[in-house]
């Protein structure tokens, strides 16, 4: 499948007045689509990214292309988010780096990027850009939402803020708010990022960049991604490239050079300060205050979709209990929720890899949704 990125600009003339109290206009939105709509215009499903996601949610550019988008093993002709049957969209959220307005976007009272002049963005903030975005596409309401961890907390904000435009929803290894732990982790990256000299108090673009800053932030995410077996597995103690120890505050252990791997990766495609404010807004998100002041059972008393959660057993980051809260209070509510803990040993990112029992779960529970138009 080739796809093509696309963008939508709004709150040119009127800004987008943020939960900050900030004004934020223009606002360009940048998004990629696949299948068709129907002529009802009813068989929509909006994809929602993790943090270091985008809109490529699937396909490539080109035929060239060396790698596919981010969830490519779930949506596609025939898959589990088929595109032969639904219109399936994505968006890169605000205060990202991949098209949509963010930190490193010209400011327009400046003509220079914000930097750290950008305002603080909240997952309901992404999610008032992302219905503007649904309002140009010409739908009324979205056949289901999707999505994993930071883009499983959209989903929980879209059932929330618009029930009546959210048909059913899928929130994947996500939780109604971050533990301490979570935002501890955060905070540990966020130093990390400010710490480097180059960092420039946000300033640093045109110059060099808090690329060593940034890749230890990434590294730092990346360990919470991962679980314990799933770390043993693929690394142990083997060491790099050596057959014993060099003695030297150098790579030894393949772990290291992994995560290191990872860290320089990161950097060719990310910005520092988009880590800074995504990281931000996800310490920020809270169901139960936001929505329920201070009852996650009233929270839920706004939604009207049919909801199916699903957790890992691997996964320390957002683990099972957290899922199981949400589920507890979708059915003091009366709603129609299925959940599913899966047994996987690769930790948070388990819903980014190949598995047959999350495909054939999401596959029939759109199918169900489906039958009940």
């Amino acid at each position: 499948m080739i796809v093509e990125k696309q963008f939508f600009t709004f709150a040119r003339n009127k800004p987008m007045v943020l939960e900050c109290g900030a004004r934020l206009g223009p606002v360009t939105i940048a998004y990629e689509t696949l299948g068709s709509l129907d002529e009802e215009r009813k068989n929509a499903i909006l994809v929602l990214h993790a943090l270091s996601g985008d809109s490529h949610m699937a396909g490539r550019y080109s035929e060239r292309d060396p790698k596919p988008g981010w969830w490519d093993i779930m949506i596609g002709p025939g898959k589990a988010i088929d595109t032969d049957r639904y219109f399936v969209v994505c968006s890169n959220i605000i205060g990202g780096c991949m098209g949509s307005t963010g930190p490193s976007s010209t400011n327009p009272s400046t003509r220079r990027p914000y930097g750290l002049d950008f305002p603080v963005v909240t997952i309901g903030d992404m999610v008032r850009a992302q219905k503007a975005l649904i309002k140009h596409l010409g739908i009324e309401r979205l056949f289901a939402v999707i999505g994993g961890s930071l883009g499983g907390m959209q989903v929980l904000e879209w059932s929330l803020r618009y029930p009546g435009m959210v048909r059913s929803a899928i929130p994947l290894a996500t939780t109604a708010r971050h533990s301490a732990l979570a935002i501890a982790f955060n905070e540990v990256a966020r130093q990390a990022i400010m710490a480097d000299p180059n960092w420039q108090g946000g300033n640093y673009y045109g110059g060099a960049r808090p690329n060593l800053g940034l890749a230890v932030a990434r590294m730092i995410g990346h360990i919470t991604y991962l679980s314990d077996e799933a770390m043993r597995r693929k690394f142990g103690r083997r060491l790099q490239d050596r057959t014993d120890l060099s003695f030297k505050l150098d790579v030894d252990f393949q772990v290291e050079s992994y995560l290191r791997y990872q860290g320089k990766k990161f950097v060719d495609r990310f910005d520092a300060n988009s880590f800074l404010y995504i990281t931000k807004a996800a310490d920020y998100f809270d169901v139960e205050e936001q929505h329920g002041g201070g009852s996650i059972v009233k929270a839920f008393s706004k939604a009207r979709a049919k909801f199916l959660v699903v957790s890992f057993t691997s996964d320390w980051l957002y683990p099972t209990y957290q899922s199981r809260e949400l589920v507890q209070a979708m059915k003091k509510n009366g709603l129609d929720v299925s959940f599913c803990e899966i047994e996987a040993d690769w930790g948070h990112d388990a819903f980014l890899l190949p598995n047959e029992r999350l495909s054939s779960l999401i596959k029939g529970f759109l199918e169900c949704v489906g039958r009940g138009l």
